[in-house]
C-alpha cells in the first residue's frame, strides 16, 4: 500500500502537545517545518494538540507560544491569530473527529475492544524487534468472539469502549520519507490493531492526526524520527477515509549528551532554560550546522 502524496500549494504545520516545556528536540524540528514552508513559498500552520488532558496544562500552552516565538519561529495560521479552519486547538475539534469515526464504524474498519493496556503487554509474550508498542493479539476482533458478544459490542455507542482499527495482516505499507527514503512495513507483523478512539470520550494520536492533517490541507508532515511507525497507522487511515496523504519528511532526533533522545523531562534543554541562561537562537542554530 503505497504513498502518494497530495499535490496543492504547500502547506505545512508545528503540531506540539503542550505537556511541558519545548526543548530542543523540538526547536530542531520545527525550525525544518518552517524552512520546508518558506522555500516552497507556502503557509506554515501552528496546531496545538492538546488532547491528552490529564497532562496537557494552561501554562505550558501560554509558555509554548511564547518559547517558539523567541527561537524566531512564525506561524500563518494558530490559536493565537485564527485562520481559515479554526479551532486550532485540538480539544476543540471533537465533533470533527466524531464524524470521522461513523465514517470508520460505517466501513467495518474498527471493532470496539476491551482489552486494557495491561493485557495487551501481558499476551505479548514474544518481542517484536522493530515495534514501538506490543502488538495487539487480536482478542476482541469480531472472529474471536462468540456471535452474541459480537452482535452486542456492534451496537456499543462511541464512549462505552476503546475501539481498534483492524490493520490487513500481512500487507505491506510504503512511503517515501523526504529524509531517510523508502520505508516499508508489514501489517500485522511490525505492528498491530491500534486504538482510534478511547472509552474517556477522545480520539487517539493517530487519528486525530489523520483528521485534522486532512482537514487543514497539510501537504507535508515534518516530525521526529520517533514517529515512522506511526505514519504507516496513519497511511491505513488515510486509505480507509479515501483521503490523499501528504508527503512525510522524518527529523533525525536530536540527544543529549549519552546519545539518548530528548524528552520532555531534560529541563535543562528546554527552551525557557537556554533563554534564562543567557544562550541566543542564533548560537544555538549555528551548533546544527
Amino acid at each position: 500500500m503505497p504513498n502518494s502524496p497530495r499535490s496543492a500549494p504547500y502547506r505545512g504545520r508545528l503540531a506540539p502537545s503542550p505537556t511541558g516545556l519545548l526543548h530542543l528536540g523540538h526547536a530542531s524540528t520545527f525550525w525544518t517545518a518552517q524552512e520546508h514552508a518558506r522555500a516552497a513559498g507556502g503557509t506554515l500552520i501552528l496546531r496545538n494538540d492538546d488532547l491528552d488532558l490529564a497532562r496537557c496544562r494552561p501554562e505550558f500552552a501560554a509558555a509554548m507560544l511564547e518559547d517558539l516565538r523567541w527561537f524566531g519561529l512564525t506561524w500563518d495560521e494558530g490559536p493565537d491569530i485564527g485562520g481559515p479552519h479554526v479551532p486550532y486547538e485540538q480539544s476543540r475539534r471533537l465533533a470533527l473527529y466524531a464524524t470521522a469515526f461513523e465514517r470508520l464504524r460505517a466501513a467495518g474498519a474498527i471493532y470496539p475492544c476491551t482489552c486494557s493496556r495491561k493485557d495487551v503487554q501481558l499476551a505479548a509474550t514474544a518481542p517484536h524487534e522493530h515495534a514501538d508498542e506490543p502488538l495487539y493479539p487480536g482478542t476482541c476482533r469480531p472472529e474471536n468472539i462468540g456471535t452474541t458478544e459480537r452482535e452486542r459490542r456492534a451496537t456499543l455507542p462511541r464512549d462505552a469502549a476503546n475501539w481498534r482499527f483492524r490493520v490487513p495482516d500481512g500487507a505491506p505499507v510504503e512511503f517515501r520519507d523526504g529524509h531517510f527514503g523508502p520505508q516499508r512495513a508489514i501489517a500485522g507483523r511490525e505492528f498491530g490493531d491500534f486504538l482510534v478512539w478511547r472509552r474517556d470520550g477522545l480520539p487517539s494520536y493517530q487519528f486525530a492526526c489523520v483528521v485534522d492533517d486532512d482537514a487543514m490541507g497539510i501537504t507535508e508532515v515534518v516530525r521526529g524520527a520517533d514517529l515512522i511507525m506511526s505514519t504507516f497507522r496513519q497511511l491505513l487511515l488515510y486509505h480507509t477515509l479515501g483521503l490523499t496523504p501528504p508527503a512525510f519528511y522524518h527529523c533525525a532526533l536530536v540527544t543529549d549528551e549519552h546519545r539518548v533522545r530528548l524528552a520532555k523531562r531534560h529541563d535543562a534543554l528546554a527552551l525557557r532554560a537556554l533563554r534564562e541562561q543567557g544562550k541566543s537562537p542564533l548560537a544555538i542554530r549555528a551548533e546544527w550546522r
